[in-house]
């Protein structure tokens, strides 16, 4: 199962016109509206899109800007035009991200004794506090601490192998999950990475296609119920994705942290306890 892209793929860059158009169109905007946003005339709009003209660095960012196009992929749209990136991407552990990387420790701590975690755009786990780590070990054993490298979250909760037997409700948190992904990389920009991401979990078993016929404006809940049973005892939480405000960064645009919180007595009784060890 192949998810239809309209971005160029592999390593293909594409001229700065062809990216504008489909940012242009990814947001649903004629050349008229695109004009109104930014200020820029029509004419100009569509001489910059078929390559009769040539825009300015201040240009592609202005225009991006309008179209409420994501950091990583101005980058691309400055590539395109011929122009040095102007965002960078810092690992979170760099010492320029002090400030920001305390900020999330402690967010991450005062969630205890509740679960919590940092992904990326691609659902890569970045951090997590103990409470996650508690849950994991609870429901997975010795394959919690088993392998190495980076655990991404979709994979872990949609892989038969993974969290997939100990979660009752598991349609429709495949259904929400694989329909919120879709929706978010496809207005964000659905590129190699994302399409090729997608695409491995649309081909796990059992994976419903419902959100095939989903558009990226469809309405979900922003909170997702689990419900885990391991030996008999249930854990039932829901869980809720933060942003951070309006970075100018990609790795802090692109970062989101997501908490877990007990819906009843009896789970949240359980975390206290899993806590206390």
């Amino acid at each position: 199962m192949s998810i239809a892209s309209h971005a160029p793929s592999g390593g293909e860059r594409a001229p700065f016109g062809l990216l504008l158009r489909d940012w242009r169109r990814r947001r649903g905007a004629s050349q008229l509206e695109l004009a109104l946003r930014s200020g820029v005339s029509q004419r100009h709009v569509s001489f910059l899109e078929s390559g009769r003209a040539r825009p300015s660095r201040e240009m592609v960012v202005h225009l991006a800007v309008s179209l409420d196009v994501p950091l990583r992929h101005q980058n691309q749209l400055l590539l395109a035009a011929g122009f040095a990136p102007v965002y960078r991407q810092t690992n979170l552990e760099a010492p320029e991200m002090a400030d920001v990387k305390q900020a999330i420790d402690h967010i991450l701590a005062h969630q205890e004794p509740y679960p919590a975690i940092v992904i990326d755009r691609l659902y890569n786990v970045v951090l997590a506090n103990a409470a996650t780590m508690r849950l994991m070990g609870l429901l997975l054993g010795a394959q919690a601490g088993a392998g190495s490298g980076s655990v991404n979250l979709l994979r872990l909760t949609l892989a038969p192998q993974g969290l997939r037997p100990y979660i009752v409700n598991w349609p429709q948190v495949a259904h929400y999950l694989i329909t919120r992904t879709h929706a978010e990389l496809a207005l964000n920009g659905l590129d190699a990475d994302a399409k090729a991401f997608l695409d491995e979990l649309s081909g796990y078993p059992d994976m419903p296609t419902s959100w095939r016929d989903a558009k990226p404006d469809d309405t979900l809940s922003p909170i997702l119920p689990l419900h885990f049973r391991k030996d008999g005892k249930d854990l039932r939480v829901m869980t809720t994705i933060s942003t951070l405000g309006t970075p100018q960064d990609v790795t802090l645009q692109e970062m989101r942290i997501e908490t877990f919180f007990p819906v009843d007595a009896a789970t949240t009784e359980a975390f206290r306890q899993m806590a206390k060890g």
